[in-house]
């Protein structure tokens, strides 16, 4: 029916869509404009719908009881319409097209289709207006539905709002293994596994009830079987919520594809990726110490859990013992039955059993302890990884637990080390040939860092061997002194350092102490020690002044940095591994007094009784090694009960804390130490070396004991030869005073050759001094430089047997010189 350009425009109404619904949502009337109203047998408007009201924009008050024609055909048309309307109401029906003008003042055409009203009724009409647009596009929608739903090869489905298959395609029905007219009312518990079927019900209630889609999500069952993944197959679902055009919503559509390939592919690729991570979390993890404990446990903390739920290392306990000659001597190496210690145990199941092989399967036995020693059967699998230095997957054993293993030996520049045995929980996917060659690349890398700790250990203990053989054995002697000493290595059991120190005898009642520090570690810093310290022991024995020793040992730490390759060319190797510092200190226990001269070292700490310990004021100087400059020496009286005490810098210096603060903590355990020697070195250590003990620590502590009164006799006498008599009286009557009768006749004799010699060979005044320590100590001093020379005299001479006497006699002799000339001494044994 044609429109009106000047018809009435009535309030804006909602679509028929908003404003009515009729019958379940989803109904066709939700989605096409539809109206219906009636031409009474007068020829006007008997009826008037609302939706004609709203289709055409006319509220019924104003249609009902309107001509039909007048009021929405144009005049030009009035003569045409009032015929066609003549030949209705006489019957005849009328189907066309007319365009039309809805409430909003939108254009439109719409099919009309008049039918004339049947039986005893008066003549009339019913008219139904379709929009032809809308009719078109809904037509469309359908085609292109079915066509969707039935070509295309992805599987659609549609569930209503109770969550029942409505609507299914072929694909989707291939998929699940029914004929789609099977599926209709379905519900999802009723075609998967219950486990999936309840995450797939809860997935369509959160899309029905919450609006959001859910996409991709994985979903496993049955179906159809796939070559090579029987009951595997894979399925990639998107969800998303149908709503009516009024935005009820009328159920949840979904998507499905086979993604079993593309799974499948992505497990390869993520399994490749862990492959990768692993492999790079063990380069930067694994060989992070030179320790071989460490280095074990290093390995099973990145493969466990990540890529087995037990594991442990063994390695053979001739290699952990330091034994350097080759592994095919190791008893047990060739059929692989050797004795293996378990350095390493991890695993993430509880009550696992660890396995021995019998003849290619595994036989539950009780876990191994780290630490324990055990030894695999010659025909089982381990000892054939052992003895072929190749790995083997034993067949599963009866541990309920494990469901597979894989042994891998540990090998090192062609030598089998020992091996790692990893083991799969139930429930973990068993080993494949790729994990075989991860975990051969893993052990590998970990087998070359458990080499590299081994012949770190045996450097080392060869070093620590060589280092402490080269300490003083026992606990030191000195006259007027009592002594105590510690050495400790450094907590981070890296190498060996270069501290060393020592306590050295001297004639006449005197001790030189010693502690020095050979900058570097190994080896050759020990090696480098050894060398200085035998070196101080021959210097002492030269009897000369501390300034002196340091620097002859200056040039000998010079001369230890010159190095020649094989061709006498000077080498490249540094020398700065052979600069030490020492601290050498001469004490005479006679006078109390102390010489003390210093290359570069830390300054010694003294502490008297009653007072706080301090750091005596001692010249630095330059390092042995360096070169250019004297050393200077010191001298200081020690009172008695006095401590003096020297150490290395690893006691007091840290990264952590300044110098200072580890001086000023030395003193202040040395001043509210223990009486008692030996107990204040450990209180010492205990208190600075949770601080400082990064380092090796050597410490050597002196406690003055002052010698008795008579201990000491002393006797000067004029250079004439009645000198001689009057040294035998009084050394006698000195010996008989103190109840030393048997030593009466051999010191007469001795002391009248030395006087005698001295008289002879000497000038000035003459000196004899006897001393009761551990020994009976003669010395006699005069001023002559010439150095007495034991000879063997001929039998025609008159002379020259006195220095004879005296070595034949004496326990010990010798001579030192002195400032104004010369001492000559021996020693008698009490």
């Amino acid at each position: 029916m044609p429109g009106q350009p000047g018809a009435p425009h009535a309030e804006d109404v909602p679509h028929a869509l908003g404003g009515h619904r009729h019958g379940r949502p989803g109904s066709i009337y939700d989605y096409i404009r539809v109206a219906t109203f009636a031409i009474g047998p007068d020829g006007r408007i008997s009826q008037w719908s609302n939706r004609a009201a709203e289709f055409f924009g006319v509220p019924a008050a104003e249609a009902v009881g309107a001509d039909p024609i007048t009021a929405f055909v144009p005049r030009e048309l009035w003569q045409r319409g009032r015929a066609r309307l003549e030949r209705i109401l006489a019957g005849e029906e009328w189907i066309g097209t007319a365009p039309y003008r809805d409430v909003r003042g939108a254009e439109g055409l719409a099919e009309v289709y008049v039918m004339p009203a049947e039986g005893d009724t008066a003549p009339g009409a019913t008219c139904l207006a379709v929009d032809v647009g809308r009719l078109r596009t809904l037509e469309t929608d359908l085609a292109a539905s079915e066509a969707v739903f039935g070509q295309t090869p992805t599987g659609f489905f549609l569930f209503d709002l109770d969550l029942r298959l409505r609507r299914v395609n072929e694909a989707f029905a291939a998929s699940v293994g029914r004929p789609a007219e099977a599926l209709d009312g379905r519900q999802p518990a009723e075609l998967f596994p219950p486990a999936e079927a309840d995450r797939l019900m809860v997935a369509l209630r959160k899309v029905l009830t919450g609006g959001e889609p859910i996409l991709d999500l994985r979903f496993s069952g049955g179906g159809p079987a796939v070559p090579g993944r029987e009951g595997h197959r894979r399925w990639s679902l998107s969800l998303f919520r149908l709503t009516g055009p009024g935005g009820a919503p009328i159920g949840v559509a979904g998507q499905v594809q086979d993604v079993t390939s593309r799974h499948v592919a992505e497990r390869e690729a993520a399994g490749v990726r862990r492959s990768l991570a692993l492999l790079n979390e063990a380069s930067t993890h694994i060989g992070s110490t030179l320790d071989l404990e460490t280095t074990a446990k290093e390995l099973l903390d990145v493969i466990v859990p990540q890529f087995c739920d037990v594991a442990t290392v063994d390695l053979y306990t001739a290699l952990l013992s330091g034994d350097s000659g080759p592994i095919s001597g190791i008893p047990g190496v060739l059929d692989g039955s050797g004795e293996l210690r378990r350095v390493a145990v991890s695993s993430v199941v509880g009550g696992a059993s660890s396995v021995l092989g019998s003849e290619g399967g595994l036989v539950a036995v009780p876990v191994a302890e780290a630490g324990g020693t055990l030894c695999y059967p010659p025909r089982s699998p381990h000892a054939r990884a052992l003895r072929t230095g190749r790995s083997v997957v034993p067949q599963p054993g009866p541990d309920p637990l494990l469901r597979s293993t894989l042994v891998v030996p540990l090998v090192a520049r062609d030598q089998v080390l020992g091996l790692v045995q990893l083991s799969r929980a139930i429930g973990s996917e068993p080993f494949d040939a790729r994990d075989v060659a991860i975990a051969e690349e893993l052990v590998a890398r970990a087998a070359v860092c458990v080499d590299n700790a081994r012949l770190y250990r045996r450097e080392h203990e060869r070093a620590l061997i060589l280092q402490r053989s080269l300490l003083p054995p026992g606990k030191p002697e000195a006259t007027g002194l009592e002594i105590a000493r510690r050495y400790l290595p450094s907590n981070n059991n890296t190498e060996v350092g270069g501290d060393w120190f020592d306590v050295i005898p001297l004639p006449g009642s005197r001790t030189a102490l010693v502690i020095g520090d050979v900058m570097g570690r190994g080896l050759r810093a020990a090696v480098a020690m050894g060398q200085l310290r035998t070196a101080v022991r021959t210097l002492a024995m030269l009897d000369l002044d501390p300034a002196e020793v340091l620097g002859a040992l200056d040039e000998i730490a010079r001369g230890l940095g010159g190095s020649e390759d094989a061709t006498g060319q000077p080498g490249t190797e540094s020398v700065e591994v052979y600069l030490a510092t020492c601290v050498y200190a001469v004490y005479d226990a006679v006078t109390q007094r102390c010489i003390i001269a210093s290359a570069g070292h830390l300054p010694p700490a003294l502490l008297c009784p009653g007072e706080p310990a301090v750091m005596l004021d001692v010249p630095p100087g330059l390092p042995l090694g360096v070169g250019g400059e004297p050393f200077e020496e010191v001298e200081f009286t020690l009172p008695d009960g006095a401590v003096l005490g020297l150490y290395t810098d690893g006691l007091v210096e840290s990264r952590k804390h300044q110098l200072d603060e580890g001086l000023r903590a030395f003193r202040t355990a040395l001043t509210n130490g223990s009486k008692q020697l030996e107990q204040l070195c450990d209180e010492v250590l205990d208190e600075l070396i949770p601080h400082h003990g990064e380092d090796d620590i050597a410490l050597l502590m002196a406690k003055v004991e002052a010698l008795p009164q008579d201990s000491v006799g002393d006797w000067r006498l004029p250079p004439e030869p009645t000198s001689v008599g009057r040294a035998r009286e009084s050394a006698c009557d000195w010996l008989i005073g103190r109840g030393l009768d048997e030593l009466v006749d051999t010191t007469e004799l001795l002391v009248s050759e030395l006087v005698t010699n001295a008289l002879r060979h000497g000038r000035g005044e003459i000196r004899l001094r006897l001393l009761r320590d551990r020994t009976v100590v003669c010395e006699v001093w005069d001023d002559g430089y010439a150095q007495p020379r034991q000879r063997r005299a001929q039998e025609t001479d008159e002379g020259g047997r006195g220095l004879q006497l005296v070595s034949l006699l004496a326990e010990r002799w010798g001579s030192r010189r002195t400032p104004k000339g010369k001492i000559v001494w021996f020693e008698l044994a009490l």
